[in-house]
């Protein structure tokens, strides 16, 4: 593997030897606190990701519709990936079909569910294509949908009676990242094998990250069934929302965020129920952006992953990038405290 050496201590794309200069492809890199950084090519906003057996794990990208399978290990270019635009029933579009802003996945089974931000686009303005809920398999020509897209699940959230005292409604009238906007950027499946736990990034009531849990997430994608929803829980995340959401080895793992993306993220685990969350002080965020877990059972680490749309590649932010194959975000393997 190629290394990128790191710059002022913190990763840069682009950052040669002798400082920022020549550009490199690398599957592997230096990275903050001494940890090496794996690098995945070919997209640059991870947002999402499942696990697909051995070191594979299939990604979301919150800037297009292509779901893009990588080897965890060796880093790279995908192994395959395929553009599930014509299966999401994406209102019609001039040019490219627009994005449906994929923040969130989950393996539940032999399927992985996606999540969209379920709010409106950067200007406050309705975005249709951003409602929706739907399932994949792998296949060997890359993810294939099962079922149909959900795209109901906000007007079920504002509907339910138990979510009526967090203000969902006024919320999804704001921008995702404007103060008590609505934003939903974490998902995971739970331990009873057959619901998912959905975590928002905003609003974020009384200062406390909000889930809400999802009962029967393979009907609404196989029959339409309406959402049924759990009661919700609140955390104490010191006033941070949620960015991911992940569950391994018997607890929850919780990446939390400013909701304008504000700050430096933190890591958590949760034991789920009365427990409260634990802040976990030996991951140290500065320099990522994690927004997205590789956590396999049998593996003694997992793998974070960084949303570096905005990360410059010489000189130009990551997803203004026109060459796709330029395009690349970061992965840190880490090893959690009381860990066997």
């Amino acid at each position: 593997m190629r290394l990128l050496p790191v710059c002022m201590g913190l990763l840069v794309w682009g950052c040669s030897a002798h400082g920022v200069g020549a550009r490199r492809a690398p599957e592997a890199a230096a990275a903050v606190d001494g940890r090496e950084v794996l690098v995945f090519e070919g997209m640059c906003d991870a947002s999402g990701a499942v696990a697909l057996g051995g070191n594979l794990f299939v990604v979301g990208d919150d800037e297009d519709n292509i779901l893009r399978v990588y080897d965890a290990r060796r880093g790279g270019p995908p192994v395959r990936s395929v553009d599930l635009s014509p299966d999401l029933q994406l209102p019609a579009a001039k040019k490219k079909a627009p994005e449906t802003d994929i923040e969130a996945a989950t393996g539940l089974g032999s399927l992985s569910f996606w999540l969209t931000s379920h709010g409106r686009n950067s200007s406050g303005k309705k975005a249709p294509s951003r409602l929706r809920f739907f399932a994949t398999e792998d296949a060997e020509s890359g993810p294939r949908l099962v079922g149909r897209p959900y795209t109901r699940l906000l007007d079920d959230l504002l509907a339910a009676p138990r979510l009526a005292r967090f203000g969902l409604e006024a919320a999804e009238t704001k921008a995702p990242k404007a103060p008590g906007g609505l934003n939903i950027e974490g998902m995971t499946a739970m331990p009873d094998g057959r619901s998912i736990l959905v975590g928002f990034r905003s609003p974020v009531p009384e200062g406390k990250a909000l889930l809400v849990p999802l009962l029967n997430p393979v009907a609404l994608v196989e029959e339409g069934t309406r959402a049924r929803l759990g009661e919700p829980v609140q955390l104490d995340l010191g006033g941070l929302g949620i960015r991911s959401l992940s569950w391994w080895r018997g607890r929850y793992l919780i990446i939390s965020g400013g909701t304008a993306g504000e700050g430096t993220s933190r890591l958590f685990t949760w034991r789920g129920g009365e427990d409260a969350p634990v802040s976990v002080e030996s991951v140290d965020l500065a320099g990522l952006n994690p927004e997205a877990f590789f956590t396999p059972e049998d593996a003694e680490e997992i793998l974070l992953l960084s949303d570096d749309g905005t990360a410059p590649v010489d000189g130009v932010a990551c997803k203004r990038l026109k060459d796709a194959s330029r395009k690349r975000f970061r992965g840190v393997w880490v090893r959690l405290p009381g860990t066997p």
